[in-house]
C-alpha cells in the first residue's frame, strides 16, 4: 500500500535514535513526577505546550541544534544571556504555533503574536530559586511584551499542588513542572525537574508503518516505534485522519502518552500525541 507526502520505508530493528551532525544544545530534561509528589523545596509553574527555544546571547536555537528562524527584530530585544525557555501562542495552540515557527521564512505579523516565555539561564551559577530571580529582574529590564519569564512559586502542601493542577488543567493547560529551588543547573534527566500531567508523557522513534483495516484501511492503521531503551511497541490512538494519511516519518521522533508499563517495559495504553518539533 502507499500513502501520501510520506517516506512509509520499513526501518530495521534495533535502532538508536538518530545522530546530528550538528552540535545540540545542552539542556535540563525533566523527569515524571509520582502522582502524590510534595511540592516542598520546590518552585512550581505551569507547563506550557510551546516549543523548546534556546537562546545563547547570539542565536536562537531549537531543542535539536537547528536555527529558529526568527525575525531580526525579535532576536535584536534579547539580552546577550543564556535563556532557556518556550516560543508560546496560548493554551492549546501548539499545532498553529509550529507552523509559523517552522517556516524557513518568518512571518512577521505571525510572529509578533507570540512570546518567549523564559524559565532558565543554562550554565549560569547559583541554586535555582537565584536563577528564577535573575530571569524576573532580566525581564522587568528588558520591558518588552512578547519576553516573558515563567511564573514560579513555592506551595505549601500537596493539597495546594492538586489543587492549583485542577486549576491549570481546567483554564486548558497541560500540567504542571516542578524545578528544585536548590538545585544547580546540570544538563540531562535528573530528580531536579519534574513534570506533573494526568498522563506521563514520552518519546520513540518511529521505525515502521502497519497498514490499517476497516474505515483505516489504504491509510496508517499503527505506527511501529521504539524507546530509547530498544523496546518497540505498536501506538495505533491519538492520530487525526490528517495524521493516519500522512504519518510521522520513519526515523522521526515522535511524544506519546502512556498510563506507566507493563512488567516488560512496554508503555501501557499509548497514545501518540505528536511529531516533535524539529
Amino acid at each position: 500500500m502507499t500513502f501520501t507526502r510520506r517516506s512509509l520505508l520499513v526501518a530495521g530493528t534495533a535502532l538508536a535514535f538518530p545522530a546530528f551532525a550538528r552540535p545540540t544544545p545542552a539542556v535540563m530534561l525533566a523527569r515524571d513526577a509520582p502522582a502524590a509528589i510534595d511540592p516542598a523545596g520546590f518552585l512550581v509553574s505551569e507547563k506550557l505546550d510551546g516549543v523548546r527555544a534556546l537562546w545563547d546571547g547570539r542565536s536562537l536555537r531549537f531543542r535539536s541544534g537547528l536555527a529558529v528562524a526568527a525575525p531580526v527584530w525579535f532576536t535584536e530585544r534579547l539580552p546577550p544571556e543564556p535563556l532557556d525557555g518556550e516560543l508560546w501562542l496560548a493554551r492549546g495552540r501548539f499545532e498553529a504555533l509550529s507552523g509559523i515557527v517552522r517556516r524557513a521564512r518568518p512571518g512577521d505579523a505571525d510572529w509578533r503574536t507570540l512570546s518567549y516565555q523564559v524559565f532558565d539561564q543554562p550554565g549560569t551559577p547559583g541554586p535555582f530559586r537565584e536563577r528564577a530571580a535573575r530571569l524576573q529582574a532580566l525581564v522587568a529590564r528588558a520591558a518588552w511584551a512578547p519576553l516573558q519569564a515563567v511564573a514560579q512559586r513555592p506551595l505549601a502542601d500537596i493539597p495546594a499542588l492538586r489543587q492549583q493542577l485542577r486549576a491549570v488543567l481546567q483554564a486548558g493547560g497541560e500540567g504542571l513542572m516542578l524545578h528544585r529551588a536548590d538545585a544547580h543547573w546540570r544538563p540531562g534527566r535528573s530528580e531536579d525537574l519534574l513534570k506533573l500531567k494526568p498522563l506521563a508523557d514520552a518519546e520513540a522513534m518511529v521505525t515502521g508503518h502497519v497498514a490499517g483495516r476497516g474505515r483505516h484501511a489504504g491509510r496508517l492503521g499503527a505506527l511501529r516505534v521504539q524507546t530509547p531503551d530498544g523496546i518497540t511497541f505498536l501506538i495505533g490512538t491519538g492520530f487525526s485522519d490528517a495524521e493516519r494519511e500522512a504519518p510521522p516519518a520513519v526515523g522521526s521522533v515522535i511524544t506519546y502518552t502512556h498510563r506507566g508499563f507493563t512488567e516488560a517495559g512496554v508503555p501501557r495504553f499509548a497514545s501518540y500525541l505528536r511529531e516533535r518539533s524539529l
